[in-house]
């Protein structure tokens, strides 16, 4: 069996869930167990330009990784590598290739620095150790990208070369293309790598596929973390790439020091964030996307899944691979902005409106809590009650107004549609005729703030209103934030939205007089 072995990485690509801080300790028990499963290999983390800490996978030199790891003489079978990004680490910093060290430098670069990538990856080689080159987003590449990339790693002769399917879009047949091309070009005494991601749940299924079409004369290492850990949304579990190792083709490996090692140090890491399949990366996967994009209209926790379809089918060719954060945030903005001439609306709730106090419902648990304060202010005093992209269960509104979709979605068919006010960027799932200019209501001055009730206050504004009440605007905290339990966001980062809200808070007073009701984080 000694032509496919396995590499974990749990420590290097796990260390995107925790910042790389397993502690010192836990890192060299991950270490331990995975020597103790027999595993062929182990990457203990990033080599980079970083004050190096012991608690922390980052290594400023192949010095810092020599306490984590046991004498050769208890390492039995596997070897160890470490990986570094060529442009992320000072190549003058890497010490010759010693006993005590890593066995293996894995070396990455994109597709647009492949000269400057291969030429570290001489460098490397130069000072002893076995290096693999891994091309970041192979998927990326046009055959005749492959090709020549392969002429070029023949001359340097590293030890291995990798499939990376960067950006988890590989399919069976996108698998079976690739190693075809590469098999027949790809020198013999050359290792072939694979290194897959669980974007569109394939990891597993494509490992078994590459065993399956792989030359007996060819080595190859297959890589794997423990439960899956990575980047989300993660990587192909190394102890089921071991278990059918071992019933399918005869290998050896004991995972159950693995199993300990996910029971003792893993599962509780994916409370931090938890990694596996996801629609939005499955999304991303599709159009072969840096995952950055998926991730910045997922963290905006306002979009249905077939809207983030939408925007990340919209990205042009050119700016698929590099992240440009600019450019999503653009793309975003555009698909939001569908201008309405909502002048008519405008009037008329001008004219609706007129000499009547105005009460903002939010959805904050405090409506229930204080409730017989709030319906003691609306029998006083018969205000307009306009509630923030939810129907109050308890309370008689004049109007319900949406801006998320997913909030929007989740309120179904409105009883009267008269009674609902909705923003220009859900007229593709809506047929309600009282639509408000998206863009009119998210930025001003200080830029853009899409928060309903910050829209709503502005709304009030633009209808020459310059007193407000606000109900359930309680703001983020640990315990339960909303009257009902649908409506919390797994990405709401509480500490980033309290004093971004409170900031538009503080600007909206200087032009309104606001009185909160019920308590607020933002009072």
């Amino acid at each position: 069996m000694s032509e496919i072995k396995l590499l974990d990485c749990t420590l290097r690509d796990g260390g995107y869930i925790n910042d790389w801080k397993f502690g010192f300790h836990t890192t060299r028990d991950i270490i331990s167990k995975l020597i103790d499963s027999g595993v062929d290999y182990v990457e203990v983390g990033f080599l980079r330009d970083c004050e190096y800490d012991r608690e922390a996978v980052l290594f400023n030199s192949c010095k810092d990784i020599m306490p984590l790891l046991p004498p050769k003489h208890k390492r039995g079978n596997t070897q160890f590598s470490a990986m570094a990004l060529h442009n992320k680490y000072d190549i003058s910093k890497l010490e010759d290739c010693g006993e005590n060290t890593v066995d293996i430098i894995r070396v990455t670069f994109h597709d647009y620095d492949i000269d400057e990538g291969l030429a570290y990856i001489r460098k490397v080689k130069e000072k002893g150790y076995k290096v693999f080159c891994n091309p970041i987003n192979i998927m990326g590449y046009s055959d005749t990208m492959v090709l020549d990339l392969l002429n070029k790693v023949n001359e340097i002769q590293p030890y291995g070369f990798s499939i990376v399917d960067t950006f988890g879009s590989m399919m069976k047949s996108d698998l079976r293309r690739l190693y075809s091309m590469i098999e027949h070009n790809l020198d013999k005494n050359i290792v072939l790598g694979l290194h897959l991601h669980e974007n569109l749940g394939l990891a597993y299924s494509l490992a078994q596929e590459f065993l399956d079409m792989k030359s007996p004369e060819r080595q190859c290492v297959i890589d794997g973390s423990m439960l899956g850990m990575g980047r989300v949304p993660g990587n192909l579990c190394i102890e089921l790439i071991m278990d059918y190792m071992n019933r399918e083709r005869g290998a050896s490996y004991d995972v159950d020091p693995v199993l300990d090692g996910i029971d003792d140090h893993i599962a509780e890491l994916k409370k931090i964030e938890a990694w596996g399949y996801n629609t939005a990366y499955a999304l991303s996967a599709k159009y072969n996307l840096h995952r950055n994009y998926a991730e910045y209209l997922v963290n905006k926790g306002r979009l249905r899944a077939k809207q983030i379809n939408r925007i990340l089918g919209s990205i042009e060719e050119g700016k698929k691979t590099a992240y440009d954060e600019a450019y999503i945030e653009k793309l975003y903005e555009d698909f939001q902005n569908r201008e309405v001439d909502d002048s008519a609306l405008i009037e008329k709730l001008k004219e609706e409106f007129k000499g009547r106090k105005i009460l903002i419902l939010a959805p904050g648990s405090s409506i229930s809590e204080k409730k017989d304060k709030i319906c003691e202010f609306i029998e006083k005093n018969d205000p307009v009650i306009i509630s923030s992209n939810f129907v109050p269960e308890d309370y008689e509104v004049t109007y319900s107004f949406f801006s998320n979709a997913m909030r929007w979605s989740a309120a179904e068919n409105p009883d009267d549609p008269d009674k609902v006010l909705i923003t220009s960027n859900l007229t593709d799932t809506s047929d309600i005729g009282n639509v408000l200019s998206y863009s009119d209501l998210t930025a001003d001055e200080k830029g853009k703030c899409d928060n309903s009730v910050i829209m709503i206050l502005k709304l009030i504004l633009r209808l020459g209103i310059t007193d407000a009440y606000i109900a359930g605007f309680d703001g983020y905290s640990e315990k339960n934030n909303y009257v009902s339990s649908y409506m919390a966001s797994q990405y709401t980062k509480g500490p980033e939205v309290n004093a971004r809200n409170k900031g538009y808070i503080s600007s909206i007073r200087k032009k309104m007089n606001l009185e909160f009701i019920t308590p607020s984080l933002y009072e």
